[in-house]
């Protein structure tokens, strides 16, 4: 009898795997493809940030392991397929901060007890702002090592001014998401003890 539930319990785990790789390449595949929503320009991608929303999505669905593993990925895929982002310094930068972003909401939302629009804000707000910090720094690193200079004023413009419209749309739309997604039954919201009204 253990060894029957072992073995269903690791087959569970298999299935589940295969489930989250499957959904992590389909995220991946949406943070190479909306950025052709802005038309390919910096500036408005800068300030709608397409390229957050499926990775801080897989961090809430899929786990902190495939966030992380997706936000790194995508803007250095992008970038060799595409050649947007460029490489130096944005894409490399890019990949820090969207890994950041999946690592956080999903370690916040994933190990908490309970699911709900509370947590769900809180694993955002700290993911946006632990990736913007990583951003920042990665970013003067970088500069430093070609001789530019990254000031203050580039990381307040890059970070917060310039990101503002992307920071709503991703404030409004990914709980939107999450809440659809709990009605219909696909991600349901987890409940302390397992209980759900």
């Amino acid at each position: 009898m253990k060894v029957q539930m072992e073995g269903c319990e690791e087959m569970s785990k298999k299935k589940n795997h295969i489930k989250n790789l499957t959904l992590a390449a389909m995220f991946l595949a949406l943070g190479l493809i909306l950025p052709f929503l802005t038309g390919q320009i910096p500036q408005i991608g800068i300030m709608l940030s397409p390229m957050h929303l499926p990775i801080l999505l897989c961090g809430l669905i899929c786990g902190w392991r495939y966030g992380l593993m997706v936000g790194i990925l995508t803007p250095l895929i992008r970038s060799a397929i595409f050649g947007m982002p460029v490489l130096f310094p944005t894409a490399i930068a890019m990949a820090f901060e969207l890994g950041t972003y999946g690592l956080v909401i999903g370690y916040l939302y994933g190990s908490s007890k309970w699911h709900c629009l509370k947590t769900l804000y809180i694993s955002l707000i700290s993911a946006m702002m632990a990736g913007r910090t990583v951003w920042g720094m990665v970013m003067f690193f970088l500069l430093s090592m070609s001789d530019e200079m990254f000031t203050w004023n580039a990381f307040i413009s890059g970070a917060l001014l310039s990101a503002i419209p992307g920071i709503i749309l991703q404030l409004t739309l990914i709980p939107a998401i999450m809440v659809m997604l709990d009605k219909t039954g696909l991600v349901p919201y987890r409940k302390a003890a397992s209980t759900r009204t």
